[in-house]
C-alpha cells in the first residue's frame, strides 16, 4: 500500500487528479491494524494524588511514521465516597497522551461507572511502542478503584490509522 504522504498540499477545483494520486488517496485515511489488550480484571485502589497502573497496556508497531494511533478503552471504575474524583491518563512509555481529570466523581456516596475513553497519538516511529492506562483519586478522602467487583474487566484497543 502506498504511503499517502505524497499528496500534494492542495487541489485546485476543477482538476483532474493524475492517477498517481488518486492512488495515494485510496491509501490514505485507513485503518491498517488493529491490536486489543488482554483483559485485565485486577481490582485495584488508590487514595493518593499520583498516578499508578491499571494494568491495561498493549504494544503495536506502526507500518509508517506518519501514522496516527487512535487508542480507545474502556475501564470499570469506582469512587468509595462522596466528593471523591479519580482520574485516568493514557501514556505512550513515559510520555502522557491524554488526562481526564474527574472521570468519576461521587456525589452522594461512592459512584461506579464503566468508563470509555480515547485518545489520538502521533508516535512518529515504526518500532514497537506501548500504551498503558494509570489511575488516580485526584480529589477528595475516598478511594479511587479500578474493576470495583470481580465483574469488572478493562481492555484497550489501538488503531493504526494511515495520515
Amino acid at each position: 500500500m502506498a504511503t499517502p504522504t505524497a499528496l500534494p498540499a492542495t487541489f485546485t477545483a476543477s482538476t483532474v487528479l493524475p492517477a498517481a494520486d488518486l492512488n495515494l488517496l485510496r491509501g490514505a485515511f485507513r485503518i491498517l491494524q488493529v491490536v486489543q489488550s488482554a483483559d485485565v480484571a485486577t481490582v485495584l485502589s488508590s487514595s493518593s494524588a499520583t498516578y499508578v497502573t491499571t494494568g491495561v497496556t498493549l504494544s503495536i508497531t506502526p507500518q509508517y511514521t506518519t501514522s496516527k494511533i487512535l487508542c480507545l478503552y474502556s475501564i470499570q471504575t469506582y469512587t468509595s465516597a462522596a466528593s471523591t474524583g479519580l482520574g485516568l491518563q493514557l501514556k505512550r512509555g513515559s510520555t502522557a497522551i491524554v488526562s481526564d481529570i474527574d472521570n468519576c466523581f461521587g456525589t452522594s456516596g461512592g459512584l461506579q461507572i464503566m468508563t470509555t475513553l480515547w485518545g489520538l497519538d502521533s508516535p512518529a516511529t515504526t518500532a514497537a511502542t506501548s500504551y498503558t492506562v494509570f489511575f488516580n483519586r485526584n480529589s477528595g478522602a475516598g478511594t479511587a478503584n479500578i474493576n470495583a467487583s470481580t465483574q469488572g474487566v478493562s481492555r484497550m484497543f489501538a488503531m493504526e490509522i494511515s495520515a
